[in-house]
């Protein structure tokens, strides 16, 4: 891989909202990521890996079968984005909602930075908030749990 599409590539990764990225080519692999906001991203390039001999049945067998975590009971609130999850609206005040707070469909329910826009989540149902899973300054992905309500 030339310098330039290298130095093109970490630019991408600094100005974006992507914390890693990786690219394998004939030549061999390119991973960046990102160490945080401050910080200059990471290169680490490597040969391309030889292709891996097929794995015999037998030890495909032995591996467990992976787990699924149990169903949350009630209606999950998800993040229809990435970002930043708050529970209030400004350091110091009260938050959207508690635990065991009943919501309408349409309140607000909690905050989500995204490339600095603070964006109000609303609540997709009426119920009482049975758990809050994310603490308040935590990054979020899109489609993850922010809350249940039952």
């Amino acid at each position: 891989m030339d310098l330039r599409k290298l130095k093109t590539l970490i630019d991408l990764v600094s100005e974006s909202n992507i914390s890693e990225l990786e690219i394998t080519e004939a030549e061999g692999k390119v991973r960046i990521v990102k160490a945080g906001a401050a910080a200059a991203p990471v290169v680490q390039t490597a040969a391309a890996p030889a292709p891996a001999a097929a794995a015999p049945a037998a030890a495909l067998e032995a591996l467990p079968a992976p787990v699924a975590p149990p169903e949350p009971e009630g209606k999950v609130i998800k993040s229809p984005m990435v970002g930043t999850f708050y529970r209030a609206a400004s350091p110091g005040a009260k938050a959207f909602v508690e635990l065991g707070d009943e919501i309408k469909e349409g309140l607000p329910v909690c905050i989500i930075e995204a490339m600095k826009i603070m964006n109000e989540i609303e609540a997709d149902c009426s119920g009482r908030i049975k758990r809050i899973l994310c603490e308040n300054g935590q990054a979020v992905e899109f489609g993850q749990p922010l809350f249940i309500v039952e």
